[in-house]
């Protein structure tokens, strides 16, 4: 049985060289990740606001700054998606450009670093450092922002960035390998850099955010089903009931919807682009958060994470006492 068992192993080897490059790289942008200004995510993002700058003329008529938007998310990312494809084909060891591809799209995940920092901040009342720190990871007006502005906008990044990092990237990993990942990961950065809740961006954002929507709906549903579970009964029904007056263009707004649920908080409200105001729907299931509140949001986050890295870790390891047994 030994031998036939090593057998199978083997033949299966691709499967658990995938499962291990994807494991490493999930941890390791936890426990090392880049710093965010060697980020080539972040670059890419710079390359896109310069893009946008030049292209997207808020004066042309709506169908025009539509066709922009669409043929500006083509000309960003058809290339380095292009060229990453072909270096992982010829490659002799493809797999280290899958791990250096996957470790780059996770990188977004050391936000909670981030948002321990900003809550230290809050703790010694020094709101201007807590906005300093918040202001990179945040493609919104972040100068005005109160103590409880601060608190919302930290654990709403906290509990979405997730969707487009860990659960996305097993996902589509899963789906069609690295290549996948790294489409759908340029295209979040796009929908993040042109958000079509801003005015600016009203019709150039919305082809880019159309596509997002579609391609992350699984990977959203899985995440938001992830933290209500750890909220109970009333949390898990949340999922099925839609929110009143749901502000759209607004993608990660059902997600606030169940954390500020499971956390008994308050998330969502007005935000603003170039200073100009934009109400969202607010989600009040408890008081306004505040530096303790980010704390909680943190536990959640730690939490449904190792939910899903229990997940990964025990595939290869079902998948091979399967194999076993069967033999």
């Amino acid at each position: 049985m030994v031998p036939e068992f090593a057998t199978q192993l083997l033949n299966d080897s691709p499967f658990y060289q995938g499962a291990m490059i994807l494991i490493i790289s999930l941890l390791l942008s936890k426990i090392a990740p880049l710093p965010r200004d060697y980020q080539p995510i972040v670059w890419f993002g710079l390359l896109a606001k310069e893009l946008a700058a030049k292209v997207n003329r808020p004066g042309r008529a709506p169908s025009q700054q539509l066709i922009a938007g669409a043929l500006a998310c083509i000309l960003l990312v058809l290339p380095f998606s292009a060229i990453m494809t072909f270096l992982m084909q010829l490659a002799a060891f493809p797999w280290f450009f899958e791990f250096i591809t996957l470790y780059i799209c996770l990188n977004d995940e050391n936000f909670k670093q981030t948002a321990v920092e900003v809550k230290q901040a809050l703790y010694q009342e020094d709101k201007n450092r807590a906005r300093s720190i918040l202001s990179p990871w945040l493609y919104r007006d972040t100068k005005e922002l109160s103590e409880v502005g601060i608190a919302k906008a930290t654990i709403e990044k906290l509990v979405t960035t997730p969707v487009y990092g860990t659960v996305s990237t097993i996902i589509f990993f899963g789906i069609g390998g690295a290549p996948l990942v790294l489409i759908t990961r340029m295209l979040k950065q796009l929908e993040l850099c042109w958000p079509p809740i801003n005015p600016k961006f009203a019709h150039f954002g919305k082809p880019v955010y159309l596509l997002s929507t579609l391609l992350f709906i699984v990977p959203s549903w899985l995440w938001n089903i992830s933290i209500a579970i750890q909220g109970g009964p009333k949390s898990i029904l949340s999922l099925v009931k839609p929110l009143p007056n749901t502000q759209p263009f607004y993608n990660c707004i059902n997600t606030c919807a169940i954390a500020a649920r499971v956390l008994k908080i308050e998330l969502g409200g007005p935000i603003k682009f170039n200073g100009v105001k934009i109400n969202t729907v607010k989600l009040s299931y408890g008081p306004k958060p505040d530096a303790q509140s980010i704390t909680s949001a943190i536990s959640l986050a730690n939490t449904t994470y190792g939910i899903w890295i229990f997940f990964v870790i025990s595939m290869p390891l079902i998948w091979a006492g399967l194999r076993y047994f069967h033999i």
